[in-house]
């Protein structure tokens, strides 16, 4: 069996942060999700999925995450039921977040009046591009072009087995 889910979205409002009786944090927040097609308008629709965090992620990402922070969730879809006050059956389903990656910066949170459809932090702090190891254009090395070929050995054949090969 399988129960994996990964979405990428921005927080439609800051992340709510209890704690348990025994003293365990555990955050709330929906995530909005942008739908890969547009409706009969020709608008882009999204959906807001309800995610769950606990632990010490749960506080990192109620200090770290606000209202409009872009953010990657790695979970399990996960339904649970309770009785309602007024005596019925209430159901829900959520994410339970294993780990929630924050895909914005200090700066670029701060800057979010438009939307920028390439997130700039990419896991290396809040030091901008000039700090990510593939360059600002998304190159690997600087110096190269979209067209060089990075596995290119100065024109020599790599020595590689045929039993080292995966497939």
């Amino acid at each position: 069996m399988m129960n994996r889910v990964l979405l990428v979205g921005r927080l439609t409002k800051d992340p709510e942060l209890r704690y348990t009786p025994n003293g365990i944090a555990v955050a709330t927040f929906t995530l909005a999700v942008n739908r890969t097609f547009s409706n009969q308008q020709g608008e882009r629709e999204a959906d807001f999925i309800n995610c769950v965090v606990w632990r010490k992620q749960a506080e990192n990402v109620a200090n770290y995450l606000k209202k409009g922070s872009l953010a990657g969730v790695d979970g399990r879809l996960n339904t649970r039921n309770y009785e309602g006050q007024d005596g019925k059956r209430v159901y829900v389903t959520e994410v339970v977040a294993e780990n929630v990656q924050f895909l914005d910066t200090k700066s670029s949170g701060e800057q979010r009046g438009s939307f920028n459809p390439q997130p700039s932090g990419f896991g290396y702090g809040d030091q901008g591009p000039q700090n990510n190891p593939f360059g600002s254009s998304g190159n690997a090395k600087p110096g190269f072009t979209k067209n060089d070929d990075p596995f290119a050995n100065a024109g020599q054949p790599i020595d590689i087995s045929d039993d080292d090969l995966p497939f």
